[in-house]
């Protein structure tokens, strides 16, 4: 049995540093952020960011010092080397936001200053968060220093469009922290062996119209389908997802919504070409009413209601019915008993490469819940009890899913 969570996101070091721009009064709410996922955070503040974020403030809510350019090469603080020490000490090197300024001393490592100097020392990962005018980020030479730091191995994030803080409106605006969170895991997970590889998921549940007020569903809420795209795109795939009902869009995949299963069937027929890893994780619902009313069924009118069902496309079975060589195909069932047998009649009739079974009966495993327990099965007998986070259960299948796929194009 496996268990646990993903080792990489949890009690990390990061150097948060600082850069004058005005978007410098958001670095509270991403350093609150990083201490909520108990990461432990030093700061890094250049001068001018002083000016928009004190250092008292960072300080009381870090509980540490704040590193400033007075502790560079002062005679106080000086010969605890902070570039050096800081450099050696982080996991990750965020810095947020980044400012024009900043990024062409970054681009022609420029070690006059203390992150200067900090992101030269360091052999960890660095991601960058552009914020300025969206005039200042199109010129050409920001753009150069963008391409120069990409290719000294930094992460550089493109900045968020919308309105900006001298009233213009472009792109310029530093990303959301819960963006800054993803890309700082993208940038920390130690293995990209999706690399290069297209994928596919589906998420969430499907609704089946009776009128314009009622639909027939399932209690999915998506979170293994999102789980599953998010560790994708951690390992490096390109991932797109098709989901149903409320899942709301994954962040670095291509998304596309489907209320019915028939809209699913269509979408991921259209979609499936060309990946070369299809994870069905939605709750595809078998039938739907043969008959949808066009106005609101009144209940005065009726009394009883009787509902004739007819059944809906099988997805998974047509994927397995024209599964190109070299495509692994794995699938998912919600079972309340003997789910290893339903499982593996599951993956043999709609011939899929790979199965996950979780019993939606338990409390912690199943539609609604952040933690899974699986029974995960190959056609030659392997068979794994996975459990524990979902983006841990989600990491297993991937794993196991490249396995098989490396196994098929020998």
């Amino acid at each position: 049995m496996t268990t646990g969570e993903i080792p990489w996101k949890k009690n990390r070091k990061a150097v948060l540093a600082v850069t004058g721009g005005i978007a410098a009064y958001k670095a509270p709410d991403i350093l609150r952020a990083l201490a909520k996922l108990g990461w432990d955070v030093e700061i890094a503040l250049s001068e001018p960011a002083s000016r928009f974020v004190s250092p008292l403030a960072l300080g009381a809510l870090s509980g540490k010092k704040v590193w400033t350019e007075t502790d560079f090469l002062s005679p106080d603080r000086g010969p605890e080397i902070p570039h050096i020490s800081l450099a050696r000490w982080a996991d990750v090197i965020i810095v947020a936001p980044a400012t024009a300024a900043s990024m062409a001393r970054f681009a022609h490592g420029d070690a006059s200053t203390l992150q200067g100097s900090l992101l030269l020392a360091t052999r960890s990962p660095v991601v960058l968060f552009p914020a300025m005018n969206q005039a200042m980020w199109e010129h050409a030479a920001t753009q150069a220093n963008a391409k120069l730091c990409r290719e000294l191995g930094y992460r550089v994030v493109e900045p968020d469009s919308g309105y900006l803080a001298c009233g213009d409106e472009g792109r310029g605006r530093l990303p959301d922290t819960e963006i800054i969170l993803e890309e700082t895991f993208k940038a920390l997970c130690p293995g990209k062996d999706l690399e290069g590889l297209q994928v596919l998921v589906t998420a969430g549940p499907t609704r089946e119209h009776i009128d314009p007020v009622r639909f027939i569903s399932n209690r999915s809420t998506g979170k293994m389908g999102t789980a599953l795209a998010r560790v994708a795109w951690y390992r490096g795939a390109s991932v797109t997802v098709v989901a149903g009902g409320d899942v709301a869009p994954c962040y670095g995949s291509s998304f596309h919504h489907a209320e019915t299963a028939r809209d699913m069937f269509q979408l991921v027929m259209e979609q499936a070409p060309g990946k070369d890893i299809v994870v069905k994780a939605a709750a595809v619902g078998d039938y739907r009413p043969e008959n949808v009313s066009d106005s609101k069924i009144k209940k005065e009118k009726h009394g009883s209601l009787s509902l004739k069902l007819t059944p809906n496309p099988d997805i998974a079975a047509s994927l397995g019915e024209k599964k190109p060589q070299g495509t692994v195909l794995v699938g998912f069932a919600a079972e309340t008993g003997d789910l290893k047998q339903n499982g593996l009649e599951k993956m043999r009739r709609k011939n899929l490469d790979l199965i996950a079974v979780n019993d939606i009966t338990s409390t912690d495993s199943g539609f609604g819940t952040d933690t899974n327990r699986v029974h995960i099965m190959r056609n030659d007998g392997f068979s794994e009890l996975v459990e524990g986070a979902k983006e841990f259960v989600a990491d297993r299948i991937w794993s196991l899913a490249v396995e098989l796929l490396s196994e098929k194009r020998k």
